[in-house]
């Protein structure tokens, strides 16, 4: 991601930003609440401490010799970063490579008694069992006499919001975006969407997943109800390969995920049973490629990722993280459009999003100042807005 004199490359370098206090504050926290969470031993404690102090006042290092992906992450930027000051290099790359190296500290890559324990799963189990859970997969039994319109954009705002699902089911796109004097929603192509998956469609959705847990659940309902009611064929839900930004899930989550629907009660059973059976049939697949956790923007996707995207009939692109890598981690001007940074996208794609850092695109210029007026600059990391954007060209405009 080279430089541009109107949209630089993120850092966290500049003491008191958001991506600064990101390093220097949250990452310490999350080894301190992982170091908590296992009875770890002598070697996985020291090798904790380790990492603490480096990545706060040390300088990027090399991956073990033996690291099975060292040859990926050469490939991702790593001997260009080596010996530099984690606040200096881009910050995508200095926290995803920070996950990394959190799980050599555990022992999760290497052979030995830890290795596979996803040091992150006591905090999405805690999450996915907590009762809130029960009130939210209870709230859908409330839809299911609505018009398949109501309820498909009842589940889209669910799957938008994630562990704020039951804000969601309430929640209409027009509410969310005439809301004043600042929306909720900052900007809203849900029209857009929706005419890329009609009823009675025969295309395939992609769907790149965010967060586990209670986020993960409406992703897997709103999949549910595209497939039962034909506006999809066929759906596949991309996760991570590994454990990776504390909840960001993998396939392990799915499988929790799916059980905790099938044995909850009402609609959200019946959901479960839907999604269980699509993946049984090949209707949904689950896909969790290497570049899922590459500390670079999706533009930079390989040629395999490249052509599934392009086959899709929609990808949709969940979560902060992963609209970060769709636009690039930039410090755009909030009215660049959303269409131009996605240009290179091979496929039409659209983007569900809850605003927590500071990259943002696509905003109208009364929209902008209508929140700079009311928060400053905090509606851009707060996670009270979201926005729903789509690019229905795609790769339609290369060439």
């Amino acid at each position: 991601m080279p430089d541009t004199p109107f949209a630089p490359v993120i850092r966290g370098d500049e003491p008191g930003s958001f991506p600064h206090s990101v390093l220097a504050e949250r990452h310490p926290a999350i080894i301190r609440q992982v170091r908590d969470a296992f009875p770890f031993g002598p070697a996985q404690h020291a090798a904790l401490d380790e990492l603490l102090r480096n990545c706060t006042e040390g300088t990027v290092g090399p991956l073990p010799a033996d690291a099975p992906d060292r040859d990926r992450w050469h490939a991702w930027g790593l001997p260009d970063h080596t010996g530099r000051s984690w606040y200096d290099v881009p910050w995508l790359w200095s926290e995803s490579y920070f996950y990394r190296r959190l799980l050599d500290a555990v022992g999760y890559v290497g052979p030995g008694a830890w290795q596979g324990i996803d040091p992150f799963r006591p905090f999405k189990r805690a999450e996915l069992d907590a009762p809130e859970t029960d009130a939210e997969l209870a709230a859908l039994d409330g839809l299911r006499d609505l018009p398949e319109e109501e309820r498909a954009r009842a589940l889209l705002h669910g799957s938008l919001w994630g562990n704020r699902a039951d804000l969601g089911f309430r929640l209409s796109a027009a509410d969310a975006g005439t809301r004043q004097p600042v929306p909720a929603l900052v900007a809203d192509d849900s029209e857009t969407l929706w005419s890329l998956l009609p009823p009675a469609g025969t295309g395939t959705l992609v769907l790149v997943a965010d967060n586990a847990g209670r986020e993960l659940l409406p992703d897997l309902l709103l999949i549910a109800h595209l497939l039962t009611e034909g506006r999809a064929a066929r759906a596949v839900l991309h996760v991570k390969p590994y454990p990776y930004y504390v909840s960001d899930a993998t396939t392990a989550d799915v499988v929790d995920a799916l059980n905790r629907l099938r044995a909850a009660p009402g609609a959200a059973g019946g959901y479960g049973r839907v999604l269980r059976s699509a993946m049984a049939d090949g209707r949904l697949t689950v896909r969790a490629h290497p570049f899922s956790c590459a500390p670079l923007p999706y533009a930079d996707m390989p040629d395999d990722l490249r052509a599934e995207f392009a086959a899709a009939t929609l990808t949709v692109v969940k979560g902060d993280l992963n609209y970060r890598r769709l636009v690039g981690d930039r410090f755009w001007p909030p009215t660049t459009p959303f269409r131009e940074t996605t240009a290179y996208f091979p496929g039409p794609v659209a983007a569900l999003r809850t605003l927590k850092s500071e990259v943002i695109t696509g905003l109208s210029a009364a929209t902008e100042a209508a929140l700079v007026a009311a928060e400053g600059q905090r509606w851009r990391t707060s996670g009270t807005h979201a926005l729903i954007q789509a690019d229905p060209s795609g790769g339609a405009r290369r060439g």
